[in-house]
């Protein structure tokens, strides 16, 4: 357990002071670009956004097995933004002097932000419909009337019979059960992604996923349902 939190300490130092440093980087390019006061500040925040917003809708679409090209593009875009701010700042580049080329990329940046922005918060969802409950038909109530029983008469009893009795065949053998078949091994990638397929639908319906629901979302064949359910 300690071992564990020294590794997420670790983590989470390392984390803040990357984004410290490039958050700077960001801001004294912005500033060196002639965007002074509170515009030089908010560049950076405005690359970070758009950086973590473009990976989590990624994971997302990826998750739920759709493309994921344009949330991919923009975070490409922005960590070439942060990256490119980065190097700017390493001594390369004149911050007295910017060339006119960079004032105008800075200058740019809101509107390609805000349009990138945009398309990731509305691009479409999809959620799974949750399947309809079957509904049981009751069974018929017997009824409390007992049905009248017939007697009968002494004369219409059967009669025993003096015949030897015959002989009974002899019992059929009974054949073997088949050996049960076990699941096939699936790879961890695999099952990782049959795993994320069945909790989104858990979360969504609040039902367990079919294991040949999530078979036939995978791409596999039919003879493989017994291994993916084997492991959801």
């Amino acid at each position: 357990m300690r071992a564990h939190l020294a590794r997420v300490d670790a983590v989470i130092i390392q984390a803040v002071i990357a984004g410290a440093l490039s958050f700077s980087h960001l801001h004294d390019l912005a500033e060196a670009a002639g965007q002074g006061g509170w515009k030089a500040w908010a560049y950076p925040v405005s690359v970070d956004l758009l950086l973590v917003a473009a990976w989590r809708r990624m994971r997302e679409q990826q998750r739920a097995g759709q493309p994921a090209g344009g949330p991919r593009l923009w975070f490409l875009i922005a960590l070439a933004a942060s990256l490119g701010a980065n190097i700017a700042t390493a001594g390369l580049l004149d911050l007295g002097h910017v060339p006119a080329s960079l004032r105008v990329v800075v200058a740019g940046w809101p509107a390609v932000a805000f349009f990138g922005g945009t398309l990731l918060a509305h691009a479409p969802r999809t959620v799974e419909e949750p399947a309809a409950p079957v509904i049981p038909e009751p069974e018929p109530e017997p009824s409390s009337v007992p049905a009248a029983v017939d007697t009968p008469r002494s004369d219409e009893l059967p009669k025993a019979s003096t015949d030897p009795a015959p002989e009974e065949p002899a019992p059929s053998p009974v054949l073997a059960a088949p050996p049960h078949v076990p699941a096939v091994a699936l790879p961890p990638a695999l099952i990782d992604r049959a795993q994320a397929l069945a909790e989104e639908h858990r979360t969504a319906t609040g039902q367990p996923a079919d294991p040949d629901v999530v078979r036939t979302r995978l791409g596999l064949p039919p003879s493989m349902t017994p291994s993916v359910a084997a492991h959801l």
